[in-house]
């Protein structure tokens, strides 16, 4: 096992992001990803406004959601080389699961937008632990696809971005744990 699920503070202690490119089969069914996101639309939210929605990009549309980032790169670096051409390709279908969470700002709404922002980067997080807690591995990643205005006129709804592009599966080898920062950098009492 790479998380201690014995008790729900263990496993947030050893919880850590996979890399997207080395996640394997399987990654959650159908019934596992539906309560993942069920865990994870339970964020704070300031108004009950849920400014987040997840769009699954099903291991049936991957083709053609390769198809999109490619269509989008070229229009935008005309002068890519077949090995960022590869690396578009391989984003899009590495990992067995994707959901890209999506922020969609209610101004309507006297809630401040960075706390709309905020409650969809929860989402997302939460998407995290909630694959964590059902025994897969996680990686939230941006990139270029995520900031494109092309990838956002093709993939999204109108006013909404991409808060990230969440990739599930089973670990294909073991985890990194990367560097913490001391508590004494980064704790401070007022």
């Amino acid at each position: 096992m790479f998380n201690d699920l014995s008790s729900p503070l263990s496993l947030l202690e050893t919880r850590r992001s996979g890399k997207p490119r080395d996640m394997v089969a399987p990654g959650p069914s159908e019934e596992e990803l539906a309560r993942i996101l069920a865990v994870a639309a339970r964020v704070p939210d300031h108004g009950k406004i849920a400014p987040w929605r997840f769009l699954i990009i099903g291991p049936d549309r991957r083709d053609a959601f390769q198809a999109l980032l490619e269509e989008v790169y070229r229009e935008e670096k005309p002068e890519a080389g077949r090995l960022e051409l590869e690396s578009v390709a391989q984003f899009a279908q590495q990992a067995p699961t994707l959901i890209v969470v999506l922020y969609k700002p209610n101004a309507e709404r006297s809630i401040p937008l960075s706390e709309q922002r905020d409650s969809a980067a929860c989402a997302a997080m939460q998407l995290e632990n909630a694959a964590t807690a059902s025994g897969y591995v996680s990686g939230w990643i941006t990139g270029w696809a995520a900031f494109s205005d092309g990838v956002h006129a093709r993939l999204c709804e109108e006013g909404e971005e991409i808060v990230g592009f969440v990739f599930m599966g089973t670990p294909g080898k073991p985890l990194e744990e990367r560097p913490r920062p001391a508590l004494n950098e980064i704790v401070r009492t007022w």
